[in-house]
């Protein structure tokens, strides 16, 4: 399992990219993925704005989980939007271990 930091690095470009681009292919059809969208940007902002010190996530990611039903990937959806649900998951379980530690 990866550190918060390492997930961060791993991910969050790829997630930076792919996430508006399922919410504007898959947001009609699913339309619980425009919060996604929403909370991962706050999280963006977070991350950004603690620089190199971890930010307080836990109220976005739980709202994720519940929204995602702990990251739940649709019927009928592309890899794209599996593979966002999956990089958030790994995100969220790295910021967990890490909160465990802190």
């Amino acid at each position: 399992m990866s550190t918060f930091k390492e997930a961060k690095e791993k991910n969050l470009k790829k997630l930076e990219q792919f996430v508006p681009i399922v919410a504007r292919v898959h947001g009609k059809a699913h339309p619980e993925f425009y919060d996604v969208h929403k909370l991962f940007d706050a999280i963006c902002a977070k991350i950004k704005e603690a620089g190199s010190e971890t930010p307080d996530l836990n109220q976005e990611f739980e709202q994720l989980r519940q929204i995602t039903g702990n990251y739940t990937v649709p019927e009928g959806v592309c890899e794209t939007y599996e593979a966002v649900y999956n990089m958030l998951k790994e995100l969220d379980k790295a910021y967990q271990k890490q909160q465990e530690k802190d």
